[in-house]
């Protein structure tokens, strides 16, 4: 039989410890490798532009919200005064129709009168 220094609780202890400096050592010269410094700095101006970019979007689109919030009140405003002048051309319909069936009113009333007294006077006629 063999006797390896796996088999026995020291060894696998020292071959661990070993492993770790081995990972550790590996990590620290990936973290100081130039290639991968430079995805990194790259990614990193990546995600600056898109930054950028969606501040941009989010001012264009702040700024296109504006401009449509004024037109809308603008559109409003515009609405509005024309309610108003239908209003108002309606009211002065309104007003010579009420002042035409007025005389139209006492137009009728003075042709009943003139009837009435036509009517009466025939009357008197008659009686005397």
């Amino acid at each position: 039989m063999k006797n390896s220094n796996r088999d026995r609780f020291d060894g696998r202890l020292k071959n661990a410890s070993e492993a770790k400096k081995d990972l550790l050592k590996r990590f620290k010269a990936a973290a100081s490798d130039p290639e991968r410094l430079a995805k990194l700095a790259e990614r990193d101006e990546l995600a600056v532009a898109r930054e950028a970019e969606r501040k941009a979007d989010a001012e264009k689109l702040r700024q296109e919200q504006e401009a449509l919030a004024l037109q809308q009140a603008a559109d409003a405003e515009r609405e509005a005064a024309q309610s108003v002048e239908r209003e108002a051309a309606l009211a002065a319909e309104r007003a010579k129709a009420a002042e035409k069936e007025l005389e139209d009113f006492a137009a009728l009333e003075a042709e009943r009168k003139a009837e009435r007294d036509r009517r009466y006077a025939a009357r008197r006629a008659r009686k005397r």
